[in-house]
């Protein structure tokens, strides 16, 4: 006979915090919003043209959050609720960034380049492979907002150019386009940071 393990007592306090947010217990709910306020801000803010607009989306996501509360199966993985409940909340903050973005960005920097440069481009190694998460993210944030939302959806986010072509109202082709403009930029300024190093070394 198969013996299931028991969830364990973080999984078990965690479902029993979200049941009470399904009551819509104040209480619970702040709770709920401090726990995962860092997760959430951290992924609008790749998204967002500054901090105040990345705040926006991450109370806009929360209230989804609340209010689709009851569409989330805690009991699919009731060994790692919270794990499970970390990739929903996040997919919710990255859907409510894009928003933000269609709402606001979209129209800058769509232009369409030839498939082939393209993806031979894609398959170079280049030093943006040697960066940090962090410092990938630092750079990322100086882009134009087009580039940076393709890059985060396809390098960071795993979304392949059709859906983020179907998340963003674009063609697939202006999704290659930004993303390869994305590393043109990401190239250019890693260039600068490191002249500026070997500048600030010889002074």
């Amino acid at each position: 006979m198969l013996h299931l393990s028991p969830p364990d007592s973080a999984s078990v306090r965690f479902a029993e915090l979200l049941a009470a947010c399904r009551r819509q217990e104040r209480v619970a709910q702040r709770r709920l919003y401090g726990q995962f306020h860092g997760l959430a801000l951290s992924v609008c803010q790749r998204y967002a043209r500054d901090r105040d607009q990345a705040l926006e989306a991450v109370n806009d996501g929360f209230l989804k959050v609340f209010r689709d509360l009851g569409r989330f199966d805690d009991t699919r993985h009731p060994n790692d609720v919270p794990g499970s409940f970390r990739g929903w909340l996040k997919r919710i903050m990255v859907h409510t960034a894009i928003d933000y973005y269609r709402a606001n960005e979209r129209h800058q920097h769509q232009q369409e380049l030839d498939d082939a440069t393209l993806n031979q481009a894609a398959h170079d190694a280049t030093p943006l492979d040697t960066l940090s998460y962090d410092e990938l993210l630092a750079l990322v944030q100086r882009l134009p907002p087009a580039y940076r939302t393709v890059f985060n959806l396809s390098v960071i986010d795993g979304f392949s150019h059709e859906e983020i072509a179907d998340r963003l109202h674009i063609s697939a082709g202006t999704s290659k386009s930004n993303l390869f403009k994305a590393r043109a930029h990401l190239r250019t300024m890693l260039a600068q940071c490191s002249m500026l190093e070997k500048i600030r070394y010889v002074v």
